[in-house]
């Protein structure tokens, strides 16, 4: 497995539909990518989002960060909605579960 963990913060200023809409879009798009296992994401109570998505390798994922309409939406992330953002990726992260099944 290859976990991508994408932190971000929007500008004050953005325009939320059009964010929304765009999000949503990329959201259908990547669950639609070879090798694409599951995305959530979370929002803080001081604003900052945690988004995670999970791939089969890395090589899947590098394959959806370079998809073309991706870089197009990357790019216009940059100049329209982020603040800030920092992006964590590692392979065969360590893994504990538990469940508890009564």
């Amino acid at each position: 497995m290859y976990l991508v963990v994408f932190r971000n913060r929007k500008r004050a200023d953005i325009d939320q539909q059009a964010y929304d809409t765009e999000n949503a879009r990329m959201e259908a798009l990547a669950r639609q990518q070879p090798g694409f296992r599951s995305f959530k994401a979370y929002l803080s109570d001081d604003g900052e989002v945690v988004a995670l998505s999970e791939w089969d390798d890395e090589a899947s994922a590098r394959a959806w960060g370079a998809h073309a309409d991706h870089r197009i939406v990357q790019r216009h992330g940059r100049q329209s909605y982020y603040q800030s953002y920092t992006l964590f990726a590692c392979a065969d992260p360590r893994i504990h579960d538990f469940r508890h099944d009564p």
